[in-house]
């Protein structure tokens, strides 16, 4: 049986990397795809676990022999997935999580239709600015381009299947693997290992 696609989605601040690792150590029936990017390993960033970093030139070497599942150009810096990595991952039986953005997602579900999205929102736009404030990282100036970002990206969140507010950790923590567990209990993915437990509960050969 395939695995799963998930799709997670949210703006700047809202909180969507601590999240996706909160229920990586929780869950350990998924995986993380990890990027290429050419953007430069920030402090305690290390190749291959947070990302596979490339320069310019593979990058688009790579872009041009089709290797990318999505790609984006975002600040000046590229991004993308492995298709080939998560083709063979899912046929093996491994759910996939995808850390993108809105343009990635609607990249995937071209090819994964069955792809699930979901989208992280922020409680308000005001503990949004607070929290990218918090970072202690950017000028004002900065962080009012990335609210006035965080705002484009919000208004594409209904092309999503599931919408999770980041209000309590605990709580969205806890949403989000509802939403993870619900996709597994669906019966497109129950059907190839139970269809003996249905013939044998409706007398009918296996």
């Amino acid at each position: 049986m395939p695995g799963n696609l998930f799709i997670v989605s949210a703006p700047s601040g809202a909180g969507k990397s601590s999240l996706v690792k909160a229920l990586l150590e929780a869950d350990p029936g998924i995986k993380l795809s990890i990027s290429y990017t050419t953007r430069a390993p920030r402090p305690g960033e290390v190749d291959g676990v947070h990302y596979h970093f490339v320069g310019v030139d593979a990058f688009r070497d790579m872009l041009n022999h089709g290797d990318f599942l999505e790609s984006a150009e975002v600040y000046g810096n590229y991004y993308g997935s492995s298709q080939p990595w998560i083709e063979d991952q899912m046929r093996a039986g491994h759910d996939l999580l995808l850390e993108i953005d809105w343009q990635g997602a609607a990249q995937v579900r071209k090819l994964f239709p069955d792809a699930v999205g979901l989208f992280i929102l922020p409680p308000s736009l005001a503990e949004l600015k607070r929290r990218l404030e918090g970072r202690g990282q950017d000028s004002a100036e900065v962080i009012a381009r990335r609210v006035e970002a965080a705002q484009e990206d919000i208004s594409h969140a209904y092309s999503f299947d599931y919408l999770l507010v980041n209000d309590d950790f605990a709580t969205a923590l806890a949403d989000f693997h509802t939403i993870v567990q619900a996709q597994r209990l669906h019966i497109r993915n129950q059907m190839s290992h139970l269809e003996p437990l249905l013939s044998e509960l409706l007398g009918t050969p296996s």
